[in-house]
């Protein structure tokens, strides 16, 4: 099953074609306790057809019986759910949700859009879609797709589009199993590779495609803007040339595991046999993950992926 937002920009897709007028509910901001974070998408069409989700199911209900009503006709419009929102629904975890309801009338135009936009998050270049709140004018501009997933102006909301969170895991060892289970558990996309047929045999985590491959050989045609690749076996045979073919590819985050002493020794391991230059071994995390003195490998799997996000934020360490 792909991730939601994916899924979601596939059906919306899928019912503007069948010539139905489609509503796309983007999460805007949240404050205190929610489970859907900005940049979050629902998408349903008048008749009540929907995939997607705002906060896990206290608000859904709601949003659709109004725009079964007609409320929506006039979108775009920003819509507050919680303390103090407009429709006084107090929200079970008691957060607040704000939602921009647009939407997408059936024609070329609205079809052309949304199979751009399903488009970046299967793989191509990331953009930035720019939506005026007064008519609902949309554009697409350039960009990196790191940073904050919606930014604000008082005229304007620009929502980042990325291509859909990829995890690469290169080799199975104990830190791999808990770092895939803390990536579905995020919404990546992941994709475990190792050579050895009794590994892969024995890997049976839910949602997880796993690919008995010599990493290396996958990395190069499976990653994007939106790849992780990570290295967590301790082994330079499968370590290394994930590396060597993983800089050369747009991933936004390149890490491995081992030690600052190790580290030191791999980096000039691949500089003299890999043939890297320094630009290329800066891109690499290693030692990989925030340091949080961790020991266990669900411990050093939740620093990998503590890394990974902050990388994909745009914030520093």
């Amino acid at each position: 099953m792909p991730p939601l937002d994916l899924a979601t920009l596939e059906s919306a897709l899928s019912w503007a074609r069948q010539g139905h007028d489609v509503w796309l509910c983007t999460v805007l901001a949240t404050f205190g306790s929610s489970p859907r974070p900005p940049g979050a998408l629902l998408a349903a069409t008048r008749d009540g057809q929907h995939v997607g989700s705002l906060s896990g199911g206290c608000v859904e209900d709601d949003f659709l019986t109004r725009l079964a009503s007609g409320e929506f006709d006039a979108a775009p419009r920003l819509v507050s759910y919680g303390a103090n929102g407009e429709q006084g629904l107090q929200l079970p975890c008691g957060g607040v949700l704000e939602v921009l309801v647009e939407r997408f009338p059936a024609g070329e135009a609205s079809t052309t859009l949304l199979a751009a936009m399903r488009d970046i998050l299967r793989g191509a270049p990331p953009r930035l879609r720019e939506v005026a709140l007064d008519d609902g004018a949309t554009r697409l501009l350039d960009d990196d797709g790191l940073g904050p997933r919606v930014e604000r102006t008082h005229d304007h909301v620009r929502l980042r589009l990325a291509p859909t969170h990829r995890l690469i895991i290169a080799g199975i060892s104990p830190v791999a199993r808990f770092c895939a289970e803390f990536a579905r558990a995020l919404d990546f996309e992941v994709i475990v590779c190792d050579p050895r047929e009794e590994a892969c045999r024995t890997f049976d985590i839910e949602g997880v495609q796993v690919v008995q491959r010599l990493p290396s050989s996958l990395i190069p045609e499976a990653s994007h803007d939106g790849t992780a690749v990570v290295a967590l076996t301790h082994d330079p045979r499968i370590d290394d040339l994930a590396m060597i073919e993983a800089v050369r590819t747009p991933a936004f985050y390149i890490g491995v595991m081992g030690s600052h002493r190790t580290s030191e020794a791999r980096a000039e391991r691949l500089r003299r046999s890999g043939g890297l230059d320094e630009a290329q071994i800066d891109r690499l995390h290693m030692p990989i993950g925030l340091d949080l003195g961790s020991k266990t490998p669900a411990e050093i799997a939740l620093a990998v992926m503590a890394d990974i996000l902050r990388v994909q934020r745009g914030r520093q360490p």
